[in-house]
């Protein structure tokens, strides 16, 4: 069985005139949301072996702050793809994943990650910035990735992360 995290981007700054979207940092909440989450994960004793994640900066930023929380010492792989990506090119970049990892977590954007966690558990789950999902995939090799090929073990938010 392999692993699959989908983590979507922390809250980042408001787009300003003149500005990529690929370029929009963190915002101070957001920070605070990527860290939270990975201490979620360190705390938890979440297996993570491969980070791949957006290019967008607000992603990498999100990588690194959960990363470092975490503790984790995985790789990180940065993939330009991931990047306004759609469940089905989001399958494709997973089925690319060397078959000896079992854990990603995968580091992207909506509507793409709540579009790929509907399309892997069929749940209906809401992904705000920050929000962690983590699924069972019900295969040995991450190629043989489908739709409905996985079951939602948990998800969780950063505003239930401070609450608690």
């Amino acid at each position: 069985m392999k692993t699959l995290l989908l983590l979507r981007h922390a809250k980042a700054e408001n787009a300003t005139g003149g500005s990529s979207d690929i370029n929009r940092a963190l915002n101070e909440r957001g920070k605070k949301e990527a860290q939270a989450i990975g201490t979620f994960i360190r705390k938890q004793n979440l297996t993570v072996e491969l980070v791949m994640c957006s290019a967008a900066v607000r992603a990498r930023e999100t990588a690194e702050l959960v990363i470092a929380a975490a503790k984790a010492t995985a790789n990180v792989r940065y993939d330009q793809r991931i990047y306004e990506a759609s469940p089905r090119q989001l399958l494709e970049i997973i089925s690319e994943v060397e078959e000896d990892k079992s854990a990603v977590l995968l580091v992207g954007h909506n509507p793409g990650m709540e579009d790929l966690l509907r399309a892997l558990t069929a749940t209906g789950e809401s992904m705000a910035t920050g929000t962690l999902a983590k699924i069972n995939l019900r295969v040995d090799e991450w190629n043989r990735v489908t739709e409905d090929g996985g079951d939602l073990e948990c998800i969780v938010r950063p505003d239930e992360l401070a609450a608690g």
